[in-house]
């Protein structure tokens, strides 16, 4: 998988191929590979490609679950008895797809127990059906930036998702990487594609001609 930082130079080398710019950041750089990526893997979820590729999603190994009330969790319709937790703190932003979040798996902490995506509105009705006490299944659902699972005891689960921000990953020592040596969560045969958009893009950018006011203004500065 390519580095963000390896994306960076990548673009930026083939930006000066084209023109040279000596104000062109890194920052502006990643924010345009950004934008692509993202328009990119919306495309592909359309068109159900990503949940194969493993590479491309970051795990969040132990979202810390607290007790809430169903008013919160959006489940005031709920006649039954009931319980909801709630990750504790906000989620990183998830990247959404066609579908919603792009999300690949939710689980217990080991891994063992999968959980099942829904949405208020649909547990709600669920439980309403005289068949919903034979249903054992764990389910969860994202809102505002939370998760929700209703009805189960666990302290913690995991999730796998594509996120939008920086998300922390650190090793057993505590040791986190810098984000440039991330991965880019981007499959790897999109890269060309995203690189030739951010290129054209930047290039186009440099081309418009500064003040002249001030020539030594670069508006890209």
């Amino acid at each position: 998988m390519t580095t963000i930082g390896e994306a960076i130079s990548r673009v930026r080398n083939a930006v000066k191929a084209v023109k040279e710019d000596p104000f062109l950041t890194d920052r502006q750089i990643y924010f345009a590979i950004q934008k692509y990526s993202q328009a990119l893997i919306k495309r592909e979820d359309n068109q159900f490609r990503l949940m194969k590729i493993s590479s491309i999603f970051k795990v969040l190994p132990y979202i810390e679950l607290i007790d809430v009330d169903k008013v919160e969790a959006g489940c005031v319709g709920v006649y039954s008895e009931c319980y909801i937790k709630r990750s504790k703190d906000k989620l990183p932003t998830i990247l959404n797809g066609v579908f919603g979040p792009i999300i690949r798996t939710t689980s217990s902490i080991d891994g063992s127990i999968e959980m099942f995506r829904t949405d208020p509105g649909t547990w709600v009705s669920m439980t309403k059906t005289t068949t919903f006490k034979y249903n054992k299944k764990p389910y969860f659902w994202y809102l505002n930036g939370y998760v929700y699972c209703p009805n189960i005891d666990w302290d913690a689960i995991k999730m796998e998702a594509i996120f939008e921000g920086n998300v922390d990953i650190c090793d057993p020592a505590g040791e986190c990487l810098v984000r440039q040596d991330e991965t880019l969560p981007l499959p790897e045969y999109l890269f060309a594609e995203v690189e030739q958009l951010v290129v054209k893009e930047l290039t186009m950018l440099m081309s418009v001609p500064v003040d002249s006011t001030d020539d030594g203004q670069n508006i890209l500065r």
